[in-house]
């Protein structure tokens, strides 16, 4: 596997450890509770990091259909268990790890099409895109760094959301702080 590739996939596997440890504690009704009006739940950011795992490297990069809908990772308010979480989070990962161990060192400068809803596009870029599909391109290595970037952030907000919701003593970044 190329290297960059095996250092991001190592720090978002252990950013999904960290997520499903801080996930165990946590009954349904924590994981999708917000804690404000204007905050995500847990819940909803594990959707969000699916979402955006697959948006990119799954569709963008392995080709496969593009197939999100990220508003409702934001809006969504349960109907899915802890379990059912994890499992989406793992089998994103394991869709991706299949994907990215395909590339080669000439694939990383490679631009990729990352498709977005119509919708999505203009609420998350306040402006109107044209008529038809919009999209962005990016080159696989930067991908790469973005999301791994976009997950450890999130990944970060999960684990202070779960401490906040159950106090407890684990130090769950197998790290003392």
């Amino acid at each position: 596997m190329i290297e960059l590739i095996k250092h991001v996939m190592e720090d978002m596997n252990k950013q999904l450890d960290r997520i499903e440890k801080s996930l165990a504690p946590l009954n349904e009704e924590d994981i999708w509770r917000r804690t404000k009006d204007s905050m995500n739940s847990i819940g909803n950011l594990c959707l969000h990091l699916a979402g955006n795992e697959y948006q990119n490297f799954g569709s963008a990069i392995g080709s496969r259909p593009f197939i999100r809908e990220r508003t409702r990772e934001f809006t969504t308010d349960g109907g899915l268990s802890k379990e059912e979480l994890v499992h989406l989070l793992r089998a994103t990962r394991s869709e991706s790890q299949h994907v990215l161990s395909a590339l080669s060192n000439d694939d990383l400068s490679r631009e990729v099409i990352i498709r977005y809803d119509h919708e999505d596009w203009n609420r998350m870029h306040r402006i109107q895109a044209n008529a038809g599909e919009t999209f962005d391109t990016r080159s696989i290595d930067r991908l790469l760094i973005q999301v791994s970037a976009h997950y450890g952030y999130h990944a970060g907000q999960i684990v202070v959301l779960a401490k906040l919701l159950r106090d407890q003593n684990e130090h769950v970044t197998g790290q003392y702080h």
